[in-house]
């Protein structure tokens, strides 16, 4: 066999890996559980942990803790996490190397090579960033797929006979739909679309937005400004989203979140599962104005559609089923996991990569049309900027195409080669990619130029510009005009996140924990809130949300100054976690 190659689906909620073992595409487990929560934070010694521990923290040490950093990839934005900032990249390529290091415990094989999938509506930037995480995290990432091929490929293993389905994607902070044929080993795409911030995110802020303004008006307490309350808040709303997807009510209870009068105030509210839908009714019918559009794409009616999957932990919610089959006029399928059917599938790609299974193949698809913009009219207008796509959106990839441009004037010294993404017919409308500047040679106007765009199956853009009458020509990598970092850069950073998991101090200067005044808390305290954090899920309901009271009553009295207090809670704490063990 090759070198092993594994499969990551990099979520923005949950993420796993898988591989393929006798044979069978198996989601590698680490105790038990194959979900690793997508959560990065520093711990109270400032090193970097991932996954449910750093998930658990989140609720005492928001400031230390990041999630949902799916949704920032593509972007320039720095991550605020302790004393130090962070690139989306970076912190992707944190869950990245948990996920390479339980493959390489599970495998006793060392582990360089990884399928990735993404949303098959995330950008050229997106794409290329999770390209750059994965390098960060000392991956060679072989292949990009989207995320609904991936899931067919799942399914497919599971029933390889012929059929036209439908996969609606809907995670944590990404929708997708698209629509794929499977026949005699072919899985082709045949549309895809979707929206890249719409998932159970969305619908978590929505309860928590409920609940803030239940505090407010009703309680006369503003928590907004209070990240640990708000933190405990946004579980609490995922909490409840998940226990309304199988019960008709749920009573949300926090205690202690905050004071009045010297008073406490607790917090017990009763959300309904009709209220809820409610809610988020808007984002669902967004859904589904997608799910049309994939059929019109695919040039299909409804009833051409042989099976509807579901993929993603958001598509537990119970009126996402009824909706479907109101209009396919059957019940979507769930029998794989929909939490892990993503992961399968790209440890299937990954095994094809590895040669395992050269009989099957794989065409995917572009979500988005990619053109340049020229001189000319929109309705009726003298513009420079209409967009001309050269390859339009669900063209099979690879894909190249060409087309012919031609020099306004005569002389003309230099041209302004843009590249857009988008479906507008004005090109500021749409995602500018880059713009490359090519010396002409002097020419009469109306001189030959050929603009060539080819697009790989990981779904990044190379350009080429061609001056006909001498051949010179221009080339450009899209990912180079997003910033994309040297192999320089992207050793440094890998460096930095090695050290970060070994020698923090190497690196940066961590924040202890503070309490409300800012004063630090003493050693013994911030040890003991650290294994309270790291306990927490072991911990019944009742005996958790007390940990969490205590641990907020420690920090608040150790900021206040009041020590004696703050240590005699902290033997209540203790006492809880002696009989947890």
């Amino acid at each position: 066999m090759e070198e092993p190659i594994v499969g990551i689906d990099l979520g923005t909620t949950n993420s796993e890996v898988a591989f393929i073992i006798d044979g069978l595409s198996t989601v590698l487990l680490d105790n038990d559980n194959g979900i690793v929560p997508s959560v990065v934070g520093l711990d109270a010694d400032g090193r970097i942990i991932v996954g449910r521990e750093a998930l658990n923290q989140a609720v005492i040490a928001p400031d230390r803790t990041v999630q949902s950093v799916k949704r920032l990839m593509g972007r320039s934005d720095r991550i605020q996490m302790g004393g130090s900032t962070y690139l989306p990249q970076e912190i992707s390529a944190c869950i990245l190397k948990a996920l390479k290091e339980r493959a390489e415990k599970c495998l006793q094989k060392s582990i360089g090579k990884a399928v990735i999938t993404v949303p098959a509506y995330f950008t050229d930037a997106q794409r290329q960033a999770t390209r750059e995480a994965g390098e960060i995290a000392g991956l060679n990432v072989v292949r990009i797929i989207n995320e609904p091929t991936a899931a067919s490929l799942a399914y497919e293993s599971h029933n390889p006979t012929a059929q036209t389905i439908l996969i609606y994607d809907l995670g944590g902070g990404t929708f997708d739909v698209s629509i794929v044929r499977i026949e005699d080993g072919i899985v082709e795409v045949l549309s895809s679309t979707g929206d890249n911030h719409l998932g159970g995110d969305d619908f978590d802020q929505k309860v928590v937005d409920r609940l803030t303004a239940h505090i407010s008006e009703d309680l006369s307490l503003d928590v907004i400004g209070n990240p640990v309350v708000m933190a405990r808040l946004k579980r609490a709303a995922e909490t409840a989203k998940i226990a309304l997807s199988y019960e008709p009510f749920v009573r949300i209870e926090e205690d202690h979140i905050g004071k009045k009068l010297f008073r406490t105030i607790h917090l017990s509210y009763e959300l309904s599962c009709a209220d809820f839908i409610e809610m988020i009714q808007d984002d669902l019918s967004r859904t589904m104005d997608s799910v049309t559009k994939a059929l019109e794409d695919a040039s299909m009616l409804p009833s051409a559609i042989d099976k509807i999957i579901l993929v993603g932990g958001s598509t537990r919610i119970p009126e996402i089923s009824r909706m479907l089959e109101e209009k396919f006029g059957q019940m979507p399928h769930g029998e794989i996991d929909p939490d892990l059917c993503v992961a399968l599938g790209a440890a299937i790609q990954a095994g094809r990569e590895m040669g395992l299974d050269s009989s099957s193949v794989l065409l995917d698809i572009t979500p988005y049309s990619f053109g340049t913009s020229v001189l000319g009219e929109l309705n009726g207008i003298p513009t420079p900027h209409v967009y001309v796509p050269l390859i339009r959106r669900n063209t099979k990839l690879p894909a190249s195409r060409s087309d012919l441009f031609f020099t306004v004037y005569d002389n003309q010294a230099q041209v302004e080669v843009t590249v857009y993404q988008g479906e507008s017919p004005h090109a500021l409308d749409n995602v500018l990619l880059g713009k490359f500047l090519f010396n002409l040679t002097p020419a009469p106007s109306n001189s030959k130029l050929i603009i060539n765009f080819n697009l790989d199956l990981n779904g990044i853009l190379k350009m080429q510009a061609i001056e006909k009458s001498t051949g010179n020509k221009i080339e450009g990598v899209i990912e180079n005009a997003i910033g994309r970092f040297s192999d320089t850069e992207i050793s440094k950073f890998r460096q930095r996140v090695d050290d970060m998991w070994s020698d923090p101090e190497n690196t940066f200067e961590s924040d202890p924990a503070n309490g409300a005044s800012g004063r630090p808390l003493p050693s013994d305290l911030e040890t003991l809130i650290g294994k309270a954090a790291a306990k927490i899920e072991e911990a019944s309901p009742e005996d958790r949300d007390e940990m969490v009271n205590l641990m907020e009553d420690i920090q608040d009295a150790a900021g206040d100054g009041r020590l004696e207090d703050a240590r005699a809670l902290a033997k209540e704490l203790e006492e809880i976690l002696f009989y947890i063990g």
